[in-house]
C-alpha cells in the first residue's frame, strides 16, 4: 500500500481506509488481532506514526478497540448479539424464531455459495468437511460441534455477499453456542449424530458441485431437520416431567407418593 495511494487524503486516512476496506471484506474479522504495530506499518509501507493516526480513526468509530495482548477488530454487532444471547437462552419462543431465520439465511447463502465459490473457498470447505469426518470417526463430539459451524461459516464466506457474512459472523458466538448445545440434546438420539454429517455433506457436496438449487435444498432442509428433531425430544422430556409431577402431586399435595 502506498503510504499517499488516494489524491487527496492523508497517508493516516489512506491506512484508515485500507484497514476499513479488509473488515469490510471479510479478510479481517471480529476479534482478530492485529500485527504487532512495528510489522503492521511495515507491511502496509507507512511510517509508524502515519499507522498509529490511521488507527485512531478506526478506534475513534469503534472498529478497532484496545485490548491487554494489542489490538483487535471489535465484535461487530455485539450490542445486538450481546443482549439477543440473553434473551434466547431464556424465552424458548424465540429459538424457534433463531431458527427459522438460520433456515432462511443457509438456503440464501448455500445457493450464492455453490454459484460463486471459487477454488480458495472450496479448498476451505473440503478442510471443514474433512474436520467434521474425521471427529465424527474419533467420536469427539465437540470438535465435531466446532468444524459444523466452521463449515457454516465457509459457506457464508463462499456466498461473497457481505450482509450475510457480517450478519452471521456477528451471530457466530450464539451459532457456536447453538450447534453445541443442541448436539448434546441431539446425541440423546443414536441415528443423528450420522444424520448430521450426511446433511453436511450433501451441503458441502452441491457447492462443490456448483448446483445452486440442490445446495439451497440441502442447507435448508438440514436446518428444519435440527429444529424439528429439538422440538420433539423437548416435548417428549416436558411429557415426561409432567408424568414424574403427577406421582406426588407436584410435591406440593399430601397425596403419598406412588410407589415405583
Amino acid at each position: 500500500m502506498e503510504e499517499d495511494s488516494i489524491k487527496g487524503a492523508s497517508a493516516a486516512e489512506s491506512t484508515a481506509r485500507h484497514l476499513k476496506d479488509l473488515i469490510r471484506e471479510g479478510s479481517l474479522s471480529p476479534g482478530d488481532h492485529l500485527l504487532p504495530e512495528r510489522d503492521l506499518a511495515v507491511q502496509l509501507n507507512v511510517s509508524r506514526p502515519t499507522l498509529r493516526q490511521g488507527i485512531k480513526i478506526l478506534e475513534d468509530e469503534g472498529l478497532i478497540v484496545q485490548t491487554p495482548t494489542g489490538r483487535s477488530v471489535a465484535a461487530l454487532g455485539r450490542g445486538i448479539t450481546d443482549p439477543l444471547i440473553a434473551l434466547i437462552a431464556s424465552h424458548a419462543e424465540v429459538v424457534d424464531d433463531y431458527l427459522e431465520f438460520r433456515a432462511t439465511t443457509e438456503r440464501l447463502a448455500a445457493r450464492l455459495a455453490a454459484e460463486r465459490a471459487n477454488s480458495v473457498d472450496r479448498e476451505r470447505l473440503s478442510l471443514c468437511m474433512d474436520r467434521i469426518d474425521r471427529a465424527h470417526e474419533s467420536g469427539v463430539r465437540r470438535e465435531e460441534a466446532e468444524a459444523d459451524v466452521d463449515l457454516h461459516i465457509a459457506v457464508y464466506e463462499a456466498s461473497h455477499n457481505l450482509v450475510v457474512l457480517h450478519t452471521m459472523r456477528a451471530l457466530s458466538g450464539l451459532l457456536r453456542q447453538g450447534v453445541i448445545e443442541n448436539r448434546e440434546t441431539l446425541f440423546s438420539r443414536p441415528e443423528t449424530r450420522d444424520q448430521l454429517r450426511a446433511q453436511h455433506r450433501a451441503i458441502f457436496e452441491s457447492v462443490l458441485a456448483g448446483n445452486a438449487e440442490e445446495a439451497a435444498n440441502a442447507a435448508e432442509a438440514h436446518v428444519h431437520y435440527t429444529h424439528h428433531a429439538l422440538s420433539e425430544i423437548k416435548a417428549s422430556e416436558a411429557r415426561l416431567q409432567v408424568s414424574l409431577r403427577r406421582l406426588n402431586g407436584g410435591r406440593v399435595s399430601t397425596r403419598q407418593k406412588v410407589e415405583r
